[in-house]
C-alpha cells in the first residue's frame, strides 16, 4: 500500500511540477511579446507622441513655441536652405561621383511642406572661446521633399532617380561668434550636423527600376552619404557672416596628427564555414572613401599581427574618435563584418603612446548584441601641430610603438625625417633544433623542415627535411639581408613534407 501511495504522491507532484512548469514558460514568452510589442511601439514614436507620455517638464512650453514659428516660418527657410543644399552639395556630389558615372547633378530640390521638430536645444559651455555662444539643436524630420537626380552612365544612359522617404534624426550645432556691440550682436553664424542619429531614404527611378542596373544603386547612396559626411558633418562648418568682416579663423583647421599602430587582433569570430576567416581593417577618424585606411588581408587566421603604421589628420580632437572595423574578406564578394570598436581621441595625452586592447561589437551605434567577438590591440600617439619641437618621435626607441622598435636604440629622427629611418644590415638565424613534434603521419612520425621568411621583404629560406623525427636537428645557419628593421618580421613555419598534402603548425617571432 505504501508503494502504491507513494506512486501517486509522486505522480501528483510530478503533474504539479510540469504545470507550473509550462504557466511559467508561457508567463515568460507572453512577457517577452509584450516587451517585443513595447519596443517596436517605441520605434515608432513620434514626436507628438513623446511629448504626451513625458508630459511638459521634459518638453518645455518655449520648445513648442519654437517649433510652431517653424512651421510658420518653413515655406521661406525651404527656398533659403533648398538653394543653399544645391549650391553646397552638388559640387562634393560631383567630387566623390563613382567611376560608373558620367554627370551627377539635382534637377529638383526642395524640401516639401512639413517642416522639422526641434526635440531638444542645449547650450554647449565651454566649446567657444573668445567671445562665442554655441546651441545644439536636436531635430526629427520624415518629410516629404521632391528631390531629383539627373544621373547619366559611361554608356550614355539617362536616369531620373528621385530620392524619397527621407528619415531624419540629429543634432545640429550653431555657433554664434564673435559677439559685437553692434545689432544683432553676433559677427556671423556657423552650423554643422554635429551628430547624425539616423538618416534613410530610397532611391527610385522616374518611370523605371533602379535593379535593373546592378550597382548603380549602391554607388549612388554611398556618394550622397559622403557628400553630407564632407560638406556639413562635424567638425566641417559653414560659415554665413552677419556682419561684413573677415571670419577666416572660424574655418576649418587641422590641429594635429595621429599616429596608428596596428599591432594585432584575437579572439576574432570565425566567418568562414571551410577554413578561419581572413581578417582586414578599415580604420578612420571621419568615414570619407580618401581618408579612409586598410590593412592587409592575414588569411586563414583568426589572431593576425599586421604591425602596419597609419597617420591621420585630426581636426577636432574634443570630439572626433577613431573607428576601427575589422572584415573577413571574401574576394571577388562582399566583404562581412567581423566586429568593430572606436576609441575617443579626448583620452589621448599629446605626445604619450597609448596602448590599448579595444573589444569588437557589432554595432557601434546600437550595442545590443554582447557575444565576444574578439578583441584589436592599438598604439596611439597624438600629435598636436606646433608642438613637434616638444615632442619626441614616435620612432625614438624611447617612444616606440612596438616592442620590436623598442630592441632598436639607434636611429633617433626628427619628426621630419621620421618616414626615412631605416635600421639596415644582416640578421643571422641558426635553426638548431625542434622537440616534441606532433605526430602527421599514419606510420606515427613526422617528416619535419622549417620555413624562415622576412615578411615584409618576402625573402624566403628553408631547411632540410628531417624524414620519420619527431625531435629533428638541423643546426643549419641562414644569412637575411634586412634593409628596414624597424618594420621587419621574422616568421617560421614548421612543416610535414608530404606529398600531396602540408600540416603546418606557426610560431610567430616580432
Amino acid at each position: 500500500m505504501s508503494f502504491f501511495t507513494g506512486l501517486i504522491i509522486g505522480l501528483a507532484i510530478g503533474l504539479v511540477l510540469v504545470i507550473a512548469y509550462a504557466r511559467a514558460h508561457n508567463a515568460r514568452s507572453m512577457r517577452r511579446s509584450d516587451l517585443a510589442k513595447t519596443v517596436a511601439a517605441f520605434a515608432r514614436m513620434t514626436v507628438k507622441d513623446s511629448k504626451a507620455i513625458l508630459g511638459p517638464e521634459f518638453y518645455p512650453p518655449w520648445l513648442n513655441w519654437l517649433n510652431q514659428h517653424l512651421k510658420k516660418l518653413w515655406p521661406y527657410i525651404n527656398e533659403a536652405t533648398s538653394d543653399l543644399i544645391r549650391s553646397n552639395v552638388e559640387p562634393v556630389l560631383e567630387q566623390y561621383r563613382p567611376v560608373i558615372l558620367s554627370s551627377l547633378k539635382f534637377s529638383k530640390l526642395t524640401l516639401g511642406t512639413v517642416a522639422p521638430q526641434f526635440t531638444g536645444v542645449s547650450i554647449v559651455e565651454g566649446e567657444s572661446e573668445c567671445r562665442g555662444v554655441t546651441l545644439e539643436l536636436e531635430i526629427q524630420w520624415d518629410g516629404n521633399p521632391n528631390i531629383v537626380l539627373d544621373v547619366k552612365t559611361r554608356v550614355g544612359v539617362k536616369l531620373p532617380i528621385q530620392v524619397k522617404n527621407i528619415g531624419f534624426t540629429g543634432v545640429f550645432r550653431l555657433i554664434f561668434k564673435p559677439l559685437v556691440d553692434d545689432f544683432p550682436c553676433f559677427g556671423a553664424v556657423s552650423f554643422s550636423l554635429r551628430e547624425k542619429k539616423n538618416l534613410d531614404f530610397t532611391l527610385k527611378v522616374i518611370g523605371g527600376d533602379l535593379s535593373t542596373l546592378p550597382g548603380i544603386s549602391d554607388a549612388i547612396e554611398e556618394t550622397i552619404r559622403d557628400a553630407i559626411e564632407d560638406s556639413v558633418a562635424w567638425p566641417v562648418r559653414k560659415i554665413v557672416p552677419i556682419i561684413p568682416g573677415d571670419y577666416s579663423d572660424l574655418e576649418l583647421k587641422p590641429v594635429g596628427r595621429l599616429e596608428v599602430k596596428l599591432v594585432q587582433a584575437k579572439d576574432l569570430s570565425n566567418k568562414d564555414m571551410v577554413g578561419k576567416s581572413d581578417p582586414f581593417a578599415v580604420l578612420f577618424i571621419r568615414p570619407l572613401r580618401e581618408k579612409t585606411k586598410r590593412s592587409k588581408t592575414i588569411n586563414n587566421q583568426l589572431n593576425p599581427i599586421w604591425n602596419e603604421h597609419f597617420e591621420f589628420i585630426v581636426e577636432d580632437s574634443s570630439t572626433q574618435h577613431l573607428t576601427i572595423r575589422i572584415f573577413d574578406d571574401e574576394g571577388i564578394q562582399t566583404s562581412e563584418l567581423i566586429g568593430c570598436s572606436q576609441t575617443p581621441l579626448k583620452d589621448l595625452e599629446p605626445g604619450k603612446v597609448k596602448n590599448i586592447w579595444l573589444k569588437l561589437v557589432k554595432d557601434l551605434e546600437v550595442q545590443r548584441d554582447t557575444k565576444y567577438r574578439g578583441e584589436v590591440q592599438l598604439e596611439l600617439l597624438y600629435c598636436p601641430f606646433g608642438t613637434e619641437s616638444n615632442i619626441k618621435n614616435p620612432f625614438n626607441p624611447d617612444y616606440a610603438l612596438t616592442s620590436l622598435e623598442k630592441a632598436f636604440k639607434s636611429g633617433i629622427a626628427t619628426q621630419n625625417q621620421k618616414k626615412d629611418v631605416i635600421v639596415r644590415g644582416v640578421l643571422s638565424v641558426t635553426v638548431i633544433s625542434a622537440e616534441d613534434l606532433p605526430i602527421m603521419d599514419l606510420l606515427g612520425k613526422a617528416d619535419p623542415y622549417v620555413i624562415l621568411t622576412m615578411k615584409k621583404s618576402g625573402t624566403k629560406v628553408k631547411t632540410r627535411v628531417l624524414n620519420e623525427n619527431l625531435n629533428p636537428i638541423w643546426n643549419q645557419t641562414f644569412d637575411f639581408v634586412v634593409e628596414d628593421a624597424l618594420h621587419e618580421m621574422l616568421i617560421l613555419e614548421v612543416w610535414d613534407h608530404d606529398t600531396f598534402v602540408k600540416e603546418n603548425f606557426r610560431t610567430v617571432f616580432r
